[in-house]
């Protein structure tokens, strides 16, 4: 954020950019989530292949070989891409958060007293 835009731009309006930014940081952490769910299941499952046939629990097959090795490869490689995006989408959620809280606390909020709640 520049300083032109935060000098044009109100508190609230602000507040409410980075609460819509919280919220997609929060769909793509949940997202990372999902992936990361699906490399250990790559990785498992390619490895579980691997073993079944260097045990001869399966019979060989030149191409359940490859494949359970890609899946193992492949997971390991997701997994670690995977991570490092879910720890920046973290880091920049955390940045969100710290900020929209500053900014709440700088608003000149009041407390109404002298009403009823209604429930």
């Amino acid at each position: 954020m520049d300083d032109q835009t935060s000098e044009a731009e109100s508190p609230h309006a602000t507040i409410e950019r980075l609460e819509e930014r919280i919220e997609v940081l929060a769909a793509k952490l949940e997202g990372c989530r999902k992936l990361a769910v699906a490399a250990r299941s790559a990785v498992a499952l390619g490895a579980v292949i691997l073993a079944a046939l260097m045990l001869r629990v399966i019979p060989f097959d030149p191409l359940a070989m490859s494949a359970s090795i890609v899946a193992v490869l492949g997971g390991i490689v997701l997994s670690g891409s995977n991570r490092s995006t879910a720890n920046e989408a973290r880091a920049e959620m955390a940045a969100a958060e710290a900020e929209r809280a500053e900014l709440i606390g700088r608003i000149q909020l009041r407390v109404v007293e002298g009403r009823e709640t209604v429930h």
